[in-house]
């Protein structure tokens, strides 16, 4: 299973979508519908967590947004074909940054809690 890259947002999709899960926009290029909500803003059950950073004391940690992770193999695509990507595991994690010292900290997303 290969993936594209949104025109608009930069974002990285997976080839069975037609449109870009962050922005909306098609994998042509074309515009998103009107009135479309993107996934990140649909998935808040509540607010993102306030995080001190461990390395820079008093200083407040940011949210950056949703990261999500996809994992399977390839050690057999003769077999399975893309019938084995429904095997791969995918997670979403939340992605919070220091604005001082750059550390990066990842949390299971809000929608798995």
């Amino acid at each position: 299973m290969g993936t594209w890259i949104c025109s608009n947002c930069k974002e990285v999709n997976e080839d069975n979508r037609d449109q870009c899960w962050k922005c909306g926009t098609h994998a042509d290029g074309a515009p998103p519908p009107r009135g479309y909500q993107a996934e990140d803003s649909r998935s808040w059950t509540q607010a993102p967590r306030l995080i001190d950073c461990p390395r820079c004391p008093g200083m407040q940690m940011e949210f950056i947004g949703r990261k999500r992770f996809h994992e399977s193999t390839q050690t057999m695509p003769f077999l399975l074909g893309d019938i084995g990507e429904l095997f791969g595991n995918r997670e979403e994690f939340d992605l919070h940054a220091c604005p001082s010292c750059g550390k990066v900290e990842l949390f299971l997303s809000n929608r798995l809690r």
